[in-house]
């Protein structure tokens, strides 16, 4: 298929000299004078030395590592020296397609199997072990190791194990007496074994591995049982006899919305960033073409320059000409060779569109012009404060309140259910009005109810209303007997109307590069996980469901905070206010 010459709107496309990934994950960490960042303490040094003695790529070349692959062996076998504890629990290996995550997963295997995976206990003397630095711990092979290769079909447990067939040498088959068999391989006559296993948990329940690959998590989801599969798999690990059983999982970028392992991996990681949940110790490794990147033909080589890292061998000219295949969506390209987690189907905003008006140089100062809008709720959704900064539009998060995903369950003794605290969040709002110069705030105050039967907030917007009124410039509600400085009730037909033209405008502010925000992790996961809703006015945003976790009420806040700024700007007191202010001060001298 011959592919037609870029347009010309598209041959004068600007591409910067060079393209920056997104890089997520500690191998990918720089000190100040650039050089990537070790752990201090790690028995990869021992299991990147014996690979390179004991297993090869094809009969007689011996295995060698990239400078990636080592730097995230490193931190794999990152250890605590005062405890000898594994610093991390799981991992997730997202790469794109090609990179070479199986045979880098068979390695992994391979030495959990009969290589030096668990510390004895004592570091390497000045030359004692070839390779490995003075001081670094020194492993030993686990005495029964159980390694399982765990994918949901067969097919994928087969792209793993074949590779075992010409990955160890003849002297390293000799020496651990390894028999390699098609679907489990042997060694110290049948007291290691690695085994490829798929999809039925319950004959998974109760085994006593050591080490698990996770194939291709992309693919588990519920109708196949990979979710339950997944959760077996972690039970098995977290009881194992010597607490250093791991889960070590390769994938693609997922498709949002398919609810599969990897979704749900990369929620709990980006939770655990974010401080939503608690860090339960995952090293997530991902290497994805940054936000602004296009899929027209002046971008592609330099992108995939990038994001392949150091897999070299990737033939480039030809992921492009599939890139170009018309017949190729946008979105299965961006998964696969831009390794960017693309939106749902009906997802609001994708997060490489989001990411891209990310500006770490900016952040609100004390004395800003800003407008606040506040989205309240109870207990089921969260309670969120956001500002738009008038001069540029900054949009920064001030506050966000949900139940802590460790509240105990209600059928826990002594339960008490979760309640937004409605202090702390008075005290964010007093305390924004005492920082900044607030020209307009308003307030949703949700569905909920206080035991009293009274509105949860009504109280808390009252008080806001009679304290703050003087100094807005732009009140909520400015007649009849619902008037009220900040109370703004969104289920009200007219607000909604406003509220859709937001959405509108905000998602094109988006596209346009014309919205820019601080990054504020929450923020951006509630709007990744907002989706797109069809009402009387147009397109507004909702959850994926009315049950839904995922949480979208700082989306709502970020939305109706640039709504804000918007209606200020061509509010008639603003503009009369520039006017003055353009003027300049006239001084009378008596």
């Amino acid at each position: 298929m011959t592919t037609a010459p870029p347009s010309a709107a598209e041959g004068d496309e600007v591409v910067p000299d060079v393209i920056t990934p997104f890089a997520m994950g500690p191998s990918w960490t720089k000190n100040e004078a650039g050089d990537y960042i070790q752990p201090e303490f790690t028995l990869g040094h021992h299991v990147w030395r014996w690979a390179e003695r004991n297993l090869q790529q094809g009969a007689g070349r011996p295995w060698r590592y990239t400078s990636e692959q080592i730097r995230i062996l490193f931190w794999w076998y990152a250890i605590d020296p005062e405890t000898g504890d594994f610093t991390y629990r799981d991992a997730v290996l997202q790469r794109l397609k090609g990179w070479g995550k199986d045979p880098f997963g068979a390695t992994l295997s391979a030495a959990e199997f009969v290589g030096p995976c668990r510390w004895k206990g004592r570091v390497a003397k000045p030359g004692e072990i070839r390779g490995v630095p003075t001081g670094q711990p020194i492993g030993e092979a686990h005495p029964e190791a159980w390694v399982q290769i765990a994918a949901v079909s067969k097919d994928q447990t087969r792209n793993t194990m074949i590779i075992f067939g010409s990955l160890f040498t003849k002297e390293a088959k000799a020496e651990y007496g390894i028999e390699v068999g098609k679907e489990i391989v042997y060694a110290h006559k049948g007291l290691s074994r690695i085994e490829a296993v798929t999809s039925s948990p319950r004959s998974l329940e109760g085994g006593r591995t050591t080490f698990t690959l996770l194939n291709e998590t992309h693919h588990w989801i519920e109708s196949n049982q990979g979710h339950e599969m997944a959760a077996t798999i972690e039970r098995n690990a977290t009881k194992s006899a010597d607490g250093s059983a791991r889960t070590f999982a390769i994938t693609n970028a997922f498709e949002p919305g398919e609810d599969s392992v990897a979704e749900q991996t990369r929620d709990a990681y980006e939770a655990a960033e974010a401080g939503r949940a608690e860090d339960t110790g995952i090293l997530y490794d991902s290497l994805e073409a940054p936000p602004e990147a296009k899929l027209t033909k002046p971008w592609l080589e330099k992108v995939l320059l990038a994001v392949r890292g150091d897999s070299v061998w990737l033939n480039i000219p030809r992921i492009i000409k599939s890139i170009l295949d018309v017949r190729n969506p946008p979105s299965r390209s961006r998964r696969f060779w831009f390794n960017q987690i693309a939106a749902a189907e009906d997802a609001w905003m994708a997060r490489y569109e989001w990411d891209a008006c990310k500006r770490d140089d900016l952040h609100l100062e004390d004395g800003d012009e800003i407008v606040l809008f506040f989205d309240g709720s109870k207990s089921d959704d969260a309670t969120g404060l956001a500002a738009c900064r008038m001069s540029d539009g900054l949009v920064s998060t001030l506050g966000v309140w949900q139940k802590p995903p460790n509240w105990p369950a209600p059928d826990t003794p002594g339960y008490v259910p979760f309640q937004v605290p409605r202090e702390d969040v008075d005290g964010v709002v007093v305390n924004a009005f005492a920082r900044f110069k607030v020209l307009a705030f308003f307030a949703d105050p949700g569905s909920g109810k206080d035991d009293d039967g009274e509105m949860y907030w009504d109280v808390f917007l009252d008080r806001w209303g009679q304290t703050f009124a003087k100094k807005l410039l732009l009140r909520a509600v400015t007649a009849g007997p619902r008037a009220h400085a900040v109370r703004w009730d969104m289920r009200d037909r007219r607000n909604q109307e406003t509220f859709t033209d937001a959405v509108k405008r905000t998602r094109e502010d988006v596209l346009q590069r014309t919205l820019v925000h601080d990054g504020h992790k929450v923020m951006r996961t509630h709007v990744i996980n907002a989706r797109r809703r069809t009402n009387a006015w147009g397109i507004t945003i909702g959850k994926e469901h009315r049950e839904s976790a995922r949480k979208i009420d700082l989306a709502v806040c970020m939305v109706g905070a640039r709504m804000l700024r918007r209606l200020v700007l061509n509010s008639p007191k603003n503009q009369k206010r520039s006017t003055v202010r353009g003027k300049g001060r006239v001084v009378v001298l008596r």
